[in-house]
């Protein structure tokens, strides 16, 4: 644990996805909040079909966004700032690339899972 997912419109430009992935999972270790680098794990999603508004025009407006999912206990000031650290690491990390390709927006939601959760290592 933390599971991040990020949702991406095809519109959005990503050069090196793997190197985003990276920069997030630092962000979030560098956060202080993670007991092991090894707990954090992230994917990309891609969104084959999207439309943002109700026209048909949906290249001009492109999104990403990114799902954290959290154990219980960390108070709301916490989360807060753990969204507003992915919002500022996606912004610095693929901002340029965009080129008035397409509006983006990056949204950041941060949520406790359920208390109903099972992991189990395989291997070492």
């Amino acid at each position: 644990m933390p599971h991040l997912t990020i949702q991406v419109t095809p519109n959005v430009s990503i050069a090196h996805e793997e190197s985003l992935l990276k920069s997030l999972n630092k962000a979030l270790w560098d956060s202080g909040q993670f007991k092991l680098p090894t707990d954090i794990k992230a994917r990309i999603v891609p969104i084959k079909s999207f439309l943002v508004g109700v026209e048909d025009d949906e290249q001009a407006n492109g999104f990403i966004y990114a799902h954290l999912k959290l154990m219980s206990g960390r108070d709301m000031a916490t989360r807060d700032q753990l969204a507003e650290l992915l919002v500022t690491t996606i912004e610095e990390k693929i901002g340029a690339e965009q080129s008035g390709r397409a509006a983006l927006q990056i949204c950041v939601e941060v949520e406790e899972i359920s208390a109903v959760y099972h992991k189990k290592m395989l291997g070492s």
